[in-house]
């Protein structure tokens, strides 16, 4: 059985498009969390997974990665794939570093982390607005929501890289050259 990979980190750092490129390459069952996150969310409230929370982003970061880590954990373990020679390329947004490291194997499964931690708030804004498509949530926000979200995103990917230094995960930079950054990471999976 191939390893699974979590392709984590920051809206509109690459994550989807990474996750998309990894399935088709090398025969791996993409799985998008957004929209499971989604149905949890309006389905199982008692969980206390609400993406838009009265709280500070990473506050709710930390809330809802800590929930998902063992929801994650539990997919791989179900033995769903144990059987066949393709694993889980699964994109996610909220899995912080320290959640990754607490209740995921390791052993089993890779895990890389696509920040924008090197940009003002107003290049985020830009970058966003950038490779924003009709099919993010983001595309029907207005200006202003998406300014606000962009202040929250440099914030969670400056969280991200100080806990993929501490616990020694990978991080890629996506701030700069993004297409060259996510065609050189693909590539050097083959390796």
């Amino acid at each position: 059985m191939k390893k699974h990979i979590i392709i984590a980190g920051v809206p509109r750092a690459g994550k989807s498009t990474i996750s998309q490129m990894i399935s088709k390459k090398f025969g791996y069952q993409h799985i998008s969390m957004d929209s499971i996150i989604a149905g949890i969310e309006k389905t199982f409230p008692e969980t206390g997974i609400d993406s838009d929370a009265d709280i500070q982003p990473c506050d709710n970061l930390v809330n809802i990665s800590a929930r998902m880590a063992p929801f994650i954990c539990a997919m791989m373990d179900s033995g769903e794939y144990d059987e066949l020679d393709y694993g889980m390329v699964i994109d996610i947004y909220q899995l912080l570093p320290q959640d990754f490291v607490k209740y995921i194997d390791g052993s089993i499964c890779d895990i890389y982390y696509f920040i924008t931690s090197e940009v003002t708030v107003q290049e985020r804004y830009e970058i966003l607005k950038a490779y924003d498509t009709p099919n993010d949530y983001t595309y029907y926000l207005s200006d202003k929501e998406n300014m606000e979200n962009c202040i929250s995103i440099v914030e969670v990917s400056k969280l991200l890289k100080e806990q993929c230094l501490k616990f020694d995960l990978p991080y890629f930079e996506t701030s700069n050259n993004r297409k060259n950054v996510v065609s050189s990471f693909v590539k050097s999976l083959n390796e």
